[in-house]
């Protein structure tokens, strides 16, 4: 049975890394002693060892070990033996790539899907989508396609923002970022704020957090949902 958990943000504002997930993850990956990391979208260019270090020292706070992918000689094993995969954020431009350079896109979506738990955050919520045509980000590298991992049957924005009343800010928002994708798209998107994230429990799709999300559809009005509401209905 699948058993994911896409999150709009590994940090909040007044949070350490992780922080406000750690009673989800306690029982996400009660089964792992082990995480395998997947650093490749490096948030502002670091190491991938620093990036894995960050990520070790919130998981040691309920007792779990850190891997990054980058350690192993053999990228597709390390996913196939993993107790359980976190994706971080960073770039996604630059995650896709590397997913597709080292041929490791399809061996996670097929561990994911023989029931290996999967956290995502960001950029590694962005691959959970049938996109990433919908990140935030720049594109500072050329990936082979835009298709990603497919786990839920939408797009997905990381960190939506809401348009702020007053503002003097003359570009575009998040809403209208997202109309433009649907005059070329016809998928849904779910706008997924800070400190909010979707758990996928096989065929269960529901969202989690305090904040509502804002749900687009092709050629309907965008609307709000409710925290804890079943997404199973997009399609």
């Amino acid at each position: 049975m699948k058993s994911i958990i896409i999150a709009s943000t590994s940090t909040i504002h007044g949070s350490g890394y992780l922080e406000y997930l750690m009673d989800e993850l306690k029982v996400h990956f009660k089964s792992a002693d082990e995480i395998l990391f997947i650093p490749y979208a490096r948030p502002g260019g670091i190491s991938h060892e620093d990036y894995t270090k960050t990520a070790s020292k919130a998981f040691n706070f309920i007792g779990k070990s850190v891997r990054g992918i980058h350690e192993y000689e053999n990228a597709e094993d390390a996913i196939q033996n993993a107790q359980g995969i976190f994706v971080g954020g960073g770039n996604t431009f630059v995650l896709v790539t590397q997913l597709y350079k080292n041929q490791v896109l399809l061996p996670i979506k097929n561990a994911i899907e023989k029931g290996t738990p999967y956290l995502g955050t960001s950029a590694g919520s962005n691959i959970c989508g049938l996109t990433m045509n919908t990140t935030n980000d720049m594109p500072i590298v050329y990936p082979p396609s835009f298709k990603t991992l497919g786990l839920v049957p939408f797009n997905i924005n990381p960190h939506y923002l809401d348009p702020i009343v007053g503002s003097k800010h003359m570009g575009e928002t998040r809403e209208t970022r997202i109309k433009e994708f649907h005059a070329y798209n016809s998928q849904p998107v779910i706008g997924l704020r800070e400190g909010s994230w979707i758990e996928v429990k096989g065929n269960k799709l529901t969202l989690k957090g305090k904040l509502d999300a804002r749900i687009f559809e092709y050629n309907k009005v965008p609307y709000e949902l409710g925290t804890n509401c079943d997404l199973g209905f997009l399609k």
